[in-house]
């Protein structure tokens, strides 16, 4: 699977809560052996007041047999990573309009 920025792959994942929220991938990558993915939700996408659009980080993980999206809690990870999207999107953006 190759590093890139994806449109319109929508997926509902449920929280710890038990609530299902609609989630954007907006890109994914390969770091370290690990499968990382960028979302946005759908209900806000993302945006803040400024214009700066939020994503969150997920792991691909096991459990048993099956494939689960996962926070990152090591924070040295997840600054890696976010810094890698990051350049990944900054390469994407169109400064002439």
């Amino acid at each position: 699977m190759d590093d890139k920025i994806l449109e319109n792959d929508y997926f509902t994942l449920t929280d710890e809560d038990g609530n299902d929220i609609e989630f954007e991938l907006i890109g994914q990558c390969e770091r370290n052996g690990e499968r990382y993915f960028a979302m946005i939700p759908v209900e806000d996408e993302g945006n803040t007041d400024d214009g700066v659009c939020e994503y969150i980080i997920l792991k691909l993980a096991k459990d048993g047999d099956e494939e689960i999206l996962v926070t990152v809690d090591d924070d040295d990870e997840l600054d890696d990573v976010a810094d890698y999207f990051d350049d990944l999107f900054s390469q994407e953006i169109d400064y002439d309009n």
